[in-house]
């Protein structure tokens, strides 16, 4: 029997029971009902890696490299890119499936909505928009002072590009920065193709630099035979723990691929396409970033690197000093390229959250010609462009760091569910209601009629004891006893393994929460903290244990779409991404989770005023997913 629920109930439930309009959950195709707002399907592979290519490798591997091989690594820097590579890889992973199952704008935020639920999708969201606000302000106000550098000095720029500090305060404008990001909103809005190749033209000049860089910086270390690795501490100068901590400082090098799930509804072929994209953009930016590490740490000792200009300085000590403004001029490209694609995600991320009623629908416009989300790339890009004008928010770069993880975690979150207790329901407009009906009528008399036959059979072996063919009926109806309640008994056992897995996900996140943070806050006492580690560990093996003996749903098969990547390895895979990022978020600073955490605040607000009660999922019937089909012929057939 079809069994439907509304979600107006839902509603009613915030002032009664609790806050179970948090878990509405909407389809895959979630455009299926609603149209309009296409937008163009444009991209392929190459304009994919363009993507993930020029907004992962940013200025920061011409800074990171002095700071960890300094601090942490030494001259194992490249295993700790290595090891975060491996990292990174585990959410590329996740991502990759799940951009193929579900390729539709909005990244993370609309992956969540699917599997966990409107309250966290809203989060995310809203983290997301805090993140690539404060990314691309931050990568904009540092192209200035670079491309002061390839013109000659500090104050080279044009008096009306320079900088200026406005008399009586202490607010440093950057007409330049300002500039940069208006003329790429500008880009923006004309198409998604030709963004992407002017991006692409950027990236290659980028990645070019950085060739030279290897190249040129291998050729002068065979010369001085490697003097960088020749130190008295050896290669593990600070010991395992320190390869490790370098890991985690240059970790944040790789964010950036997700950008290209942002795109997914533009890609030609996502199925195929956006797994092939993340992989290769990362692949790509793993290997250059071993290679440049290794041939800068080879230079020069890494003790005598400058943690601001690294490679610049490590080639002026060889006596290359031409080569300085090479480097110079990439650190502006890497730049240039970063904030075209920290740009470029978020009107999509509005344009999600708009489809879905969270955010006014001007959002979601999407211009007849270009194809792309004018109205809030305009939005965006002024907003950006006025921070980036009055705000120096160096200070609030750790912000963006909590966007991308708390995605990254959720990603992976969202696999185990998808894997292990899939969505069995499908929420309808209120205007499918009719359809509904009917459908539900009919399978309610279809199960009336088997009841019936059901019955006739067991009462045959009495009534027509002389018919062969009856008796054998009734013979098997004795020896296998109501195939009905078989059936249900089936069901049954279904649910409570999709109730084993839900648990032993909740006990995998709440183990991963205890333990990380019992293992990073060192001012705990002794005995609570290894009390808790214990806790922690226990349930987290306890939840994988049992997601492991229990198995996966076979209704994933049919979840989204079908035929493109697999994600391996789970649940392990999945429960390492989630050990690993919750690990690096739990030790952010405090000063960046309290910035955070008024942001959050706001957006709980916003939430609960505005986009609880004009979610498009308010008032919606949730049908088995099996029924979809039918009430959609159905409505035709009405109609």
């Amino acid at each position: 029997m079809m069994e439907f629920r509304e979600g107006a109930a839902e509603e009613k439930a915030f002032s009664g029971v609790g806050f179970r309009f948090l878990t509405r959950r909407k389809q895959v195709d979630s455009n299926r009902t609603g149209g309009g707002h296409q937008l163009a399907k444009a991209l392929s592979v190459p304009q994919l890696v363009v993507i993930g290519v020029g907004t992962t490798i940013g200025a920061g591997v011409y800074v990171l490299v002095g700071t960890a091989a300094r601090e942490h690594s030494g001259p194992a820097l490249t295993i700790s890119f290595l090891i975060a590579g491996i990292a990174a890889a585990l959410s590329a992973f996740c991502y990759a499936e799940l951009s193929s199952r579900c390729p539709s704008a909005g990244s993370a935020y609309h992956y969540s909505y699917i599997c966990v639920g409107e309250g966290v999708a809203w989060i995310v969201g809203w983290a997301l928009i805090l993140e690539y606000t404060i990314g691309g302000a931050a990568v904009a106000r540092g192209i200035s002072p670079n491309l002061a550098l390839v013109f000659g000095g500090k104050d080279s720029l044009p008096s009306f590009l320079a900088r200026v500090q406005i008399p009586g305060t202490d607010i440093v404008v950057d007409p330049c920065a300002a500039s940069l990001v208006l003329i790429v909103t500008i880009l923006l809005c004309l198409g998604i193709k030709e963004s992407t190749f002017v991006q692409g033209i950027v990236t290659t000049l980028n990645v070019c630099v950085l060739l030279f860089v290897i190249i040129a910086g291998g050729y002068i270390c065979f010369q001085t035979g490697w003097v960088g690795y020749s130190v008295t501490g050896g290669y593990f100068p600070y010991g395992v723990n320190g390869v490790l901590a370098g890991s985690a400082t240059v970790f944040f090098a790789f964010i950036g691929f997700d950008s290209v799930a942002s795109t997914a509804e533009e890609v030609k072929n996502p199925q195929r396409d956006l797994p092939l994209g993340i992989a290769a953009a990362l692949t790509i930016c793993c290997s250059l970033y071993m290679m440049v590490s290794m041939v800068v740490v080879g230079l020069v000792p890494y003790f005598a690197l400058d943690p601001d200009t690294p490679i610049s300085s490590a080639f002026a000590r060889n006596d290359v000093h031409w080569a300085v403004y090479i480097i110079t001029s990439g650190a502006c490209l890497a730049l240039c390229s970063a904030l075209m694609g920290s740009m470029l995600p978020q009107p999509r991320i509005l344009m999600a959250m708009s489809r879905d009623g969270l955010l006014p629908s001007f959002f979601s416009d999407v211009n007849e010609h270009t194809k792309v989300p004018v109205k809030s790339t305009i939005v965006t890009g002024v907003f950006a462009s006025s921070l980036t004008f009055f705000m120096d928010v160096s200070q609030l770069a750790g912000m963006v760091s909590v966007g991308t993880l708390l995605a990254f975690t959720i990603v992976a979150v969202s696999i185990l569910i998808l894997r292990y207790v899939p969505p069995s329901e499908v929420p309808l407009p209120s205007s499918f209601q009719e359809s509904i009906d009917s459908v539900s009528f009919r399978n309610n008399s279809q199960n009336n009629e088997e009841k019936a036959a059901s019955s006739e059979i067991t009462c045959s072996k009495h009534d027509q004891e002389d018919d062969d063919i009856s008796e054998a009926i009734s013979k098997e109806s004795f020896d296998y006893p109501l195939i009905v309640k078989e059936t249900s008994k089936e069901n049954l056992n279904e649910e409570a393994r999709r109730q084993k897995a839900a648990w032993s996900i909740a006990f995998v996140c709440a183990g991963v929460l205890i333990l990380t943070i019992s293992a990073s806050y060192s001012f705990l006492p002794d005995f609570l903290r290894y009390t808790a580690c214990s806790a922690g560990g226990l349930l987290l093996l306890a939840g994988l244990f049992v997601l492991y003996w229990i198995g996966q749903d076979n209704a994933r098969h049919s979840f989204g779409h079908a035929g493109g990547f697999i994600c391996p390895f789970v649940p392990f895979l999945p429960v390492c991404c989630i050990l690993v990022n919750t690990y690096l978020l739990v030790n952010l600073s405090a000063g960046t989770w309290l910035r955070v955490s008024v942001w959050l605040l706001l957006g709980i607000v916003v939430y609960l005023f505005y986009g609880r009660t004009r979610s498009s999922l308010t008032g919606v019937i949730y049908v088995p997913g099996a029924h979809v089909d039918e009430i959609f012929k159905a409505s035709e057939f009405v109609a």
